[in-house]
């Protein structure tokens, strides 16, 4: 018995191992940026323990580095609900996946759902705000590249954002004075309008009051006060 035992926990011992060599292999070449070299090693860590959330966060972004989406969606949306303090990674890559593929509504749902696993996880505001004007919600990708400034003070896209967002509110701008001039036309119009209308009216009444003192003699009877003689 203590045998068997014995031989069940060294063949354990070796598939933890061979699943560790697998991970440290496949994270190696990973971060040497070697993704079609990675794949091999990270699946079949992953393969040996499905549960490591850092082994498939890994392989979902060698997936999208080989344009393997359909896969690293698959891989992040397993591992999303078990994946504990990587939840706000693992939500935020899986943004990025749908955003590239132009889908911005699941981009912002997953955003959204990052910053709830994380409210300073900075990257997911940034993919929001990037998100927002996709979709041409210019106001909330506004508030989301100030709070990403906000987080991260130093990021070298500081000038670039702050050039955009001025951009922004100097197109806001813009289309609210266009707003108010095509009212204040709109008002001017409607007074010619107006105008031009009470003008037709008063002739009108005052052609109808000069017309009572005439009479064309054809509306009653005519009465005849003498005889009638016969020749």
């Amino acid at each position: 018995m203590k045998k068997v035992i014995f031989i069940i926990s060294l063949l354990l011992l070796t598939v933890f191992c061979y699943g560790q060599n697998n991970f440290s292999k496949g994270e190696e070449l990973f971060m040497q940026n070697k993704p079609a070299e990675a794949v091999i090693y990270l699946e079949s860590a992953v393969a040996g323990d499905p549960s490591s959330a850092i082994t498939c966060l890994y392989l979902g972004i060698v997936y999208e580095q080989l344009n393997r989406t359909e896969e690293a969606i698959a891989i992040y949306r397993r591992i999303l609900p078990s994946a504990g303090n990587l939840s706000a990674n693992v939500a935020n890559n899986l943004a990025n996946v749908y955003f590239h593929r132009g889908n911005t509504d699941e981009a912002e749902r997953y955003y959204t759902q990052a910053i709830g696993f994380n409210s300073a996880f900075s990257r997911a505001y940034l993919g929001r705000a990037n998100t927002g004007i996709k979709a041409g919600k210019l106001q909330n990708a506004v508030s989301d590249y100030e709070q990403y400034l906000a987080l991260e003070p130093q990021s070298s896209q500081r000038t670039s954002i702050e050039n955009l967002v001025n951009l922004i509110r100097a197109e806001f701008t813009a289309a609210e004075t266009r707003r108010l001039l095509a009212e204040e036309e709109e008002r001017r119009i409607a007074e010619e309008k107006q105008k031009l209308l009470d003008s037709v009216y008063a002739s009108l009444y005052s052609a109808a009051d000069q017309s009572q003192g005439i009479s064309s003699g054809a509306e009653g009877v005519e009465g005849y006060e003498g005889e009638f003689v016969l020749e």
